[in-house]
């Protein structure tokens, strides 16, 4: 806490791309920021910035190190507010994560909707369907389908989701519906790739009965977004497994088809990751707020999909 006015320099210049203009910011002379920024670095044992007559670059050092100093100026920031304002103030920057067709398609209105209700908050959205390591890419809250293994996070569940098989009309109109998962080797897909392989591997059951399908990559496009896997889909290149919050609209639209419903592949809830603190922004703690009511609103719609076998 001693060098605190050096870390909130620290990440302005970061941000300005300028020590001088940081500086200035925070009613500082040219010669008094770099001399505070140097103390700074000296008292880490590092580098923060490469420095050019231009603009300031930050080393691989300084790029981590402002990860953390954000999220730990944003927290005194909200813990300040709390206490000077005797209430919860719903402001500054909220770093949201999802996957990327859910992302587009679903939660950016959704932010919308939340912003209108919350207009000193401002949003930035992140789209990977990778999961973010949320503080190191800066996140305050990630939306995922499924629980993740990094146990260092809190995972609090949403909405329940189904992953289901859909295929477009124009192409159940050239290659027909299959009646049985055995019956999918003669079919075309989608798949969606990642840093950890082809997610190709499905299975599927009907009351005591189990199958397990693997999708052959020969007969696939394959993508590591799945707002483009939704998309091909659409345009008859293949079938393709997807979480039904991702495809409602176009099913009821009748832009895709569920494909064998009698049968079902493991379910994947709804999840909000963030990582484990004492405090929770005011601004966090609202749009998980908001997220739940609004899943349990949209749930009512896709009943028929979640009620199915």
């Amino acid at each position: 806490m001693d060098n605190l006015g050096d870390i909130r320099l620290f990440v302005e210049a970061a941000s300005l791309g300028s020590l001088s203009a940081a500086g200035r910011k925070l009613g500082l002379s040219p010669a008094a920021a770099s001399a505070r920024l140097v103390k700074l670095e000296e008292s880490l044992s590092a580098r923060l910035f490469e420095r050019t007559t231009r603009k300031l670059r930050l080393t691989e050092e300084g790029r981590i190190y402002l990860a953390h100093c954000q999220h730990a100026l944003q927290s005194l920031d909200d813990a300040r507010a709390a206490l000077q304002e005797g209430r919860a103030d719903v402001s500054g920057k909220l770093r949201v994560s999802a996957t990327s067709d859910f992302g587009r398609h679903v939660l950016r209105h959704w932010l919308d909707a939340f912003n209108e209700a919350h207009p000193n908050v401002s949003i930035a959205l992140n789209l990977s369907d990778n999961l973010s390591r949320l503080l190191h890419d800066d996140i305050d809250l990630a939306i995922r389908f499924g629980v993740p293994e990094d146990s260092s996070m809190i995972a609090k569940p949403l909405a329940p989701n189904r992953r289901i098989l859909c295929a477009s009309p124009s192409y159940i109109k050239q290659h027909g519906v299959p009646d049985h998962p055995g019956t999918l080797e003669h079919h075309r897909f989608v798949l969606l790739s990642s840093s950890s392989g082809v997610a190709n591997g499905w299975r599927f059951t009907r009351g005591d009965e189990t199958v397990d399908f693997l999708a052959p990559p020969a007969q696939a496009r394959e993508t590591n977004d799945g707002a483009v896997a939704r998309e091909w889909a659409i345009d008859g290149y293949g079938m393709v497994m997807k979480s039904v919050w991702d495809v409602g609209d176009d099913l009821k639209a009748g832009r895709l088809m569920h494909m064998l419903p009698d049968w079902r592949c493991p379910d994947v809830p709804v999840n909000a990751l963030f990582q484990r603190s004492q405090f929770m922004a005011p601004r966090v703690r609202a749009l998980l707020d908001f997220l739940g009511e609004r899943f349990a609103k949209e749930v009512e719609g896709l009943a028929p999909y979640f009620d199915s076998p």
